[in-house]
């Protein structure tokens, strides 16, 4: 199972435990928010703080685990050919085009774009948390703790793969955030390899 998400769009599919999905910056140059929900309890989704907790770093990569607001395990990173991501930063929203991007026309965003793929299963809009913003290159001051955010890392073709550790819903997005992907837009391509059941 694979797809394309175009420019400033998002896309939800479902993840097997033991699915491995790779996402892939098919021109560079271009973030990925992505959010991993419970299928067993949409209650349950990625949660930002306790896997920067647990892993007592900002900057996650390979053989780095993603947790839940309940401490489990949702994915696990096994690939990543870039080695800077953010988990950070909200989704971009309307509000922040409003707040932050005063000469930008309005658009909903990637929490926007988030809350419309993922409504059919039924997760509210208030409901979405931090995603997991896969190529996004957010450099920090480890003096003042201010960053900055700078165009992504990722060249044409760059990947970074996860293995589900449990039943999940994905909400992905190709970013539409003009600072996150250094003024331009571009799509974001998926693939996902599923599991050899036994």
């Amino acid at each position: 199972m694979n797809g394309r998400i175009e420019p400033r769009s998002g896309t939800a599919f479902e993840l097997d435990a033991g699915d491995e999905l790779i996402v892939i910056d098919p021109l560079g140059g271009q973030v990925a928010d992505l959010l991993a929900v419970s299928r067993a309890d949409v209650r349950e989704m990625l949660s930002s703080g306790r896997t920067l907790d647990y892993a007592e770093r900002i900057y996650l990569t390979a053989g780095d685990k993603l947790y839940s607001n309940r401490s489990n395990v949702m994915l696990e990173i096994t690939h990543d050919d870039v080695g800077r991501h953010d988990f950070l930063l909200t989704p971009c929203s309307e509000a922040t085009f409003r707040l932050c991007y005063e000469n930008e026309p309005p658009h909903r965003g990637c929490h926007g774009n988030l809350a419309a793929a993922l409504a059919p299963y039924g997760i509210a809009d208030d409901a979405i948390p931090v995603a997991f913003n896969c190529f996004m290159n957010v450099p920090v001051d480890g003096e003042t703790g201010r960053f900055k955010v700078l165009p992504p890392l990722s060249k044409a073709g760059d990947t970074i793969r996860f293995r589900a550790a449990m039943d999940l819903i994905i909400g992905l997005t190709a970013c539409s955030a003009p600072a996150s992907n250094g003024g331009s837009f571009k799509p974001i391509d998926w693939n996902v390899v599923r599991a050899t059941k036994m």
